[in-house]
């Protein structure tokens, strides 16, 4: 049965061993679907995160979604273009049961004002990363990505630790609401700035934020006090970023440390522009988009243009993925990318090997199917120590959040083995439902973005979208459940291309087929990818994992 969801009363959190679908490949993907807005950001309108991230396009298309989930057989296909249901095709048992294409425009077109308009006349949708996918699961999907790099900026600038150090941030919606908990697993003090009070006290609900400061004052007092006493603590102020920021510069205040989470990539429906209300904006988003796009780039020019001068100053500053540099650039920012972004900067050496965010959802609806997979992947990997300190750390500070999961930085082969063996466990009884096993569309092989994952490749192919489309072919090719390819929409139009995979442990040999082929070569494909870039650490992973690259 559902659980009630106090967050979404008219969207309770699935769960139970009863099936509505034919079986539960389509069980898991329907249930995937209610859990992204269950822990959404906006379920009334479909948005999941980031603005406009939507599960589907409209109601009507949900709806049509669901009732074929319900209805459809095992050797059926449901095809979805941008978060509209079009066909349902005869395939085979072992194809996929789901295939997206989401808000994907033809190059020349790809900017944000024909998206804009596609979007007003009820064409397309963009399903951000993972909510279009059915794939979101909460602030944790980010949290461990935030914390890894935290702890990979103070193994390079801070001895190891963050103790006694000063993260400046803002940006507190589904995406940036884990930085406060993710920087004080890190030991941190953390300031988290966002416009809006409802967010902010969200988070400090669900507790992710400790405190709230009534003013910058105090907020800065707070900050002061752990610094000094080398204590974690993570506190929200609500307030411009775009003022803020060249405000406690101002003051001399130099942070340690300095990003942003802002919905820096829509000028129109996720950044505020300073001097705006929220509910002016909201007035300009339909008829007014022109005059908030400019207003919206002043204030992101001043906002990295504070950022800079901490930089200069010495503060460890990067940029999270949200497009900041970018809009600063064309703002007239000519040195925006002095900023480095996070990807390139801290988790390269990582992604070369395809050691990235890896998910799991209980379908039971459990914890403590969850807390069994903890305990397996501490079994299975003991001198693993990002596994090891995660999952710790895990356990200790992270609240579930809708259907109950759990992310883990993990590479080739070793997500293979953990599928499987879980499959077992499911197959056993010893879980109380299948898992659905996922992974971050951020991944090696899955993401083209020339600012974000793919900037300044070794050799010069930041561009070239051809290794997600790859992915997402290799996918169908290997029997996954659910295979999607995304692009940008909004602000982020023309800028990225993405590919995202589901694959469902019910117990079955089938299954143990499904995940052996599609996570094998999901990463095997990520290893090739920074093969093909000139990364000796991916020649080394193909050295010893044997992988099947073709070296020209």
């Amino acid at each position: 049965m559902p659980k009630p969801n106090p967050r979404h009363p008219n969207f309770p959190i699935p769960g139970g061993p009863g099936l509505r679908a034919k079986g539960w490949r389509q069980e898991a993907l329907l249930r995937l679907l209610e859990n992204v807005l269950s822990v959404g950001e906006d379920p009334d309108n479909l948005v999941v995160y980031a603005a406009l991230g939507k599960a589907a396009r409209n109601w009507p298309s949900h709806r049509a979604i669901v009732k074929t989930l319900t209805e459809m057989d095992e050797d059926q296909t449901l095809v979805i273009q941008s978060g509209k249901p079009v066909g349902l095709l005869r395939t085979h048992a072992k194809a996929p049961l789901v295939i997206m294409a989401n808000c994907n425009i033809v190059g020349q077109w790809a900017k944000a004002e024909v998206f804009y308009e596609l979007q007003r006349k009820g064409l397309i949708c963009w399903g951000g990363l993972t909510a279009g996918a059915w794939q979101y699961i909460g602030s944790q999907g980010v949290i461990q990505g935030t914390y890894e790099i935290f702890m990979r900026i103070a193994e390079r600038r801070f001895g190891g630790d963050l103790s006694g150090r000063f993260v400046l941030t803002a940006g507190l919606g589904g995406m940036g609401g884990a930085q406060p908990l993710a920087g004080r697993m890190a030991g941190a003090a953390i300031l988290c700035v966002d416009i809006d009070p409802e967010r902010a006290k969200k988070r400090q609900q669900v507790g992710y934020l400790q405190e709230i400061a009534p003013d910058l004052d105090a907020a800065l007092a707070m900050i002061d006090a752990a610094v000094r006493e080398k204590k974690a603590l993570s506190v929200g102020l609500v307030g411009n970023a775009a003022e803020i920021y060249p405000e406690i510069a101002r003051r001399g205040v130099v942070p340690d440390v300095v990003t942003d989470q802002t919905s820096a990539h829509d000028l129109v429906y996720g950044y505020v522009p300073k001097g705006m209300s929220l509910d002016q904006v909201r007035s300009l988003r339909e008829d007014g988009q022109g005059q908030l796009m400019a207003a919206s780039r002043a204030s992101i020019v001043e906002h990295v243009k504070a950022m800079l001068d901490f930089q200069r100053k010495g503060a460890e500053v990067f940029d999270n993925g949200n497009l900041i540099r970018t809009q600063a650039r064309e703002g007239g920012v000519a040195n925006a990318f002095d900023i480095p972004i996070f990807a390139e900067a801290y988790l390269r050496p990582l992604f070369a090997r395809a050691i990235g965010p890896f998910r799991w959802m209980a379908l039971s609806g459990e914890e403590s199917d969850i807390a069994r997979i903890d305990d397996l992947l501490l079994e299975m990997f003991p001198e693993n120590r990002i596994i090891t300190n995660w999952i710790r750390l895990a356990r200790q500070h992270i609240p579930f959040e809708g259907l109950p999961a759990r992310i883990a930085w993990l590479g080739h082969g070793e997500r293979t083995a953990l599928a499987r063996s879980v499959n077992q466990l499911v197959a056993s009884g010893e879980l109380k439902g299948p898992i659905a096993f996922s992974r971050d569309h951020l991944d090696a092989g899955a993401m083209a973005h020339p600012n974000i994952m793919t900037e300044r490749m070794r050799d010069g192919s930041d561009a070239i979208a051809d290794w997600p489309l790859l992915d997402a072919m290799l996918l169908c090719s290997s029997m996954a459940d659910l295979v999607v390819v995304h692009s940008g929409g909004g602000g982020y139009a023309g800028y990225m291309t993405s590919c995202g995979v589901t694959v469902v442990a019910d117990g079955t040999k089938a299954a143990d087929e499904r995940l052996d082929h599609a996570l094998t070569n999901d990463t095997s494909l990520g290893v090739i990818r920074y093969a093909d870039a000139g990364y000796d650490e991916s020649f080394e992973e193909i050295a010893s994992k044997g992988i099947g690259h073709v070296r020209v």
